[in-house]
């Protein structure tokens, strides 16, 4: 399985993203109500993902599972669970497209932000639903870019969040896949439903700053769209509006779509 993102470049902001939408996490798993004992696994766990939330739901009696490809997300997944006390949590190396993990294993599948950077999303339904035992719930979360704004305005910034969907496109993924998992459950024969989710960032915060730690990661796929010293204008450009005191920010919508599988 090929990933979009520089891995090498992407725990800091794994975390960062982890701790800003985790309150969104805790709020749709009240949502699905009392976990006790359940076995649940997050796809694509990264360096912390849904691990600390997981194992809060599904408490003492019940597992959480975490995955990930990549040697160093791993060992950083493991070790924030040992410094948390996650004793119910594991984290495994595995891959989606060719799981070893075992069918109907899991009361809940949950899978954030793989929509968007790996795209083949029937691929990836097929996967999430062969994990799920008969009314198991598949969880997905994923971007839609429309609400991603900055006050005052930061147009270069703005095109540079642009050059990032063109990168994703490029790449056979979809930036704004939130938009889409509605659809693609339904499409399935599921009866989804959705919620969204957008955070308020006051000025200093440092997600202002995530359309820079993108294309840190990105820097390959986005120099094969505008050249290097280009590219370079853009990003010093964007970094004065976003240091530019009191600028704040709203983040981009976070979807949340859920379905029971039969």
């Amino acid at each position: 399985m090929t990933y979009l993102l520089d891995l090498d470049t992407e725990t800091e902001r794994l975390r960062l993203q982890s701790r800003v939408w985790e309150p969104a996490g805790r709020r749709l798993l009240d949502l699905l109500g009392d976990g006790t004992g359940s076995r649940a696994v997050d796809i694509g766990c990264g360096a912390m993902g849904w691990l600390r939330l997981l194992s809060a739901w599904v408490g003492r009696s019940g597992s959480c599972t975490g995955t990930d490809l990549a040697p160093g997300m791993l060992a950083h997944a493991r070790g924030f669970a040992d410094a948390e006390g996650l004793r119910n949590v594991t984290v495994l190396d595995d891959d989606l497209f060719d799981s070893r993990l075992p069918p109907g294993g899991f009361d809940l599948v949950h899978a954030r932000f793989q929509l968007a950077p790996l795209g083949r999303a029937a691929e990836q339904l097929t996967a999430y639903r062969r994990l799920l035992r008969p009314g198991g719930v598949l969880v997905l979360e994923d971007p839609d870019s429309s609400s991603w704004s900055y006050t005052p305005e930061a147009p270069r910034t703005a095109e540079l969040i642009g050059l990032v969907r063109a990168a994703f496109r490029a790449a056979g993924g979809d930036f704004d896949a939130g938009h889409t998992a509605m659809h693609l459950l339904a499409a399935d024969g599921l009866y989804p439903t959705s919620r969204v989710e957008q955070v308020e960032l006051a000025a200093g915060h440092p997600y202002l700053r995530l359309p820079l730690q993108f294309a840190a990661s990105l820097r390959p796929r986005l120099e094969q769209l505008v050249p290097a010293a280009d590219l370079d204008r853009l990003l010093a450009d964007s970094a004065a509006e976003l240091d530019r005191p009191g600028t704040s920010g709203v983040t981009f919508t976070l979807v949340q779509t859920w379905a029971t599988v039969p």
